[in-house]
């Protein structure tokens, strides 16, 4: 607790937000190992587990699928209302990147009810049905546990065309990578974990994750894109190379386009990075060559465990210039990244400067 009584959420948390995910090199591991355990992509079932994609996609008919995901996650801020919004809006977020709409939502929770009061948890379930709602998404019951560490999120079903879908595997050399929000929450969380950051730059983090990925996710549909997925735990060269792999193909990052949050930077330099992302350091190591004059800062910042950031886009050269107009009048800041390249599937070459 604080020395006005108030409870510190993140103090009870051992990873915060998408931080607290099994490392990529574990999880990859553990897929692996269940094999055939979980549903490969066949007959109707357009994406399953084996796919890695940010949900799985179940056809219906002709014009419509399922689309079915959960993320939950520990405190990532000590405001109870805003914890709740942030999970709701990343748990959306998988349903907006692959091109669909949320319909229908049940809560995920955890919670040590001997020691947290139970109207903390109201506090919890009242930001994330305020994001639903605002999504159009309607909860509708779920499930609790008691647990010494809280957690919170959401099981999601949404709606897409089996026709128009965003997947991880269809990215190709030549298309263009597109960010759609500035990345650094990892350390903005661990600094509000660790201390007290100022509070002008916690509150722009909280309002970038809790900014839904629907207009990203309406936008490239309807610029025709086929391939995407949103930045969470992994970072972003993490979820970047999980696409790379999936799609056969290679690519590179421009650092110096790649958007920050406001003061991510300097508490990066100063220490704030969360255990989520050494993980995704030390799995990228070999599958990621860095530019040997990038500063150790902007590295750190793009294999940061976001939570709730913004969708990837791979964008045919054709389509960008509209794609980005039209993501600009949705009230967004997209930003031109990187490309994808021809080369070992999975291979990144991040670069300080955009290639002349």
């Amino acid at each position: 607790m604080t020395e006005t009584g108030t409870i510190r959420l993140t103090s009870l948390s051992h990873g915060a937000g998408c931080a607290c995910k099994l490392p990529l090199a574990a999880l990859e591991e553990l897929m692996s190992s269940v094999g055939s355990g979980l549903g490969a992509a066949g007959g109707d079932l357009l994406v399953g587990a084996a796919e890695g994609d940010d949900a799985a996609v179940l056809r219906i008919d002709d014009r419509r699928a399922l689309v079915l995901t959960t993320d939950f996650f520990t405190p990532i801020v000590d405001d109870a209302r805003d914890w709740g919004r942030v999970a709701a809006a990343n748990a959306l977020s998988d349903v907006y990147a692959m091109g669909g709409r949320p319909l229908i939502a049940l809560n995920l929770t955890a919670w040590p009810a001997a020691d947290l009061p139970m109207e903390l948890l109201a506090e919890v379930l009242r930001g994330g049905a305020e994001i639903a709602a605002e999504a159009g998404c309607l909860v509708v019951g779920g499930h609790s546990i008691d647990d010494p560490e809280p957690k919170y999120g959401m099981a999601v079903v949404g709606m897409a065309d089996p026709e128009r879908l965003l997947t991880v595997d269809r990215a190709r050399p030549g298309d263009q990578l597109v960010l759609t929000k500035p990345i650094g929450t990892g350390v903005v969380a661990t600094a509000l974990k660790r201390g007290s950051p100022d509070p002008a730059l916690v509150a722009a983090t909280v309002t970038s994750m809790t900014t839904l990925n629907r207009s990203a996710g309406e936008a490239a549909v309807a610029a025709g894109l086929v391939a995407a997925t949103d930045v969470t735990g992994f970072g972003l060269l993490g979820h970047l190379y999980r696409m790379a792999r999936a799609s056969g193909v290679a690519a590179e990052v421009a650092a110096a386009a790649v958007p920050f949050l406001p003061g991510a930077a300097e508490l990066a330099g100063e220490g704030f990075v969360s255990g989520g992302t050494r993980n995704n350091q030390a799995f990228l190591a070999d599958k990621v060559d860095l530019d040997p004059d990038l500063p150790p800062v902007v590295a750190t910042l793009l294999h940061d465990a976001q939570t709730s950031g913004g969708l990837l886009l791979s964008v045919p050269p054709e389509r960008l210039k509209a794609l980005l107009a039209d993501l600009v009048d949705r009230g967004l800041r997209p930003a031109l990244v990187g490309r994808v390249t021809r080369g070992s599937a999975g291979r990144i070459r991040v670069r300080r400067l955009p290639p002349a």
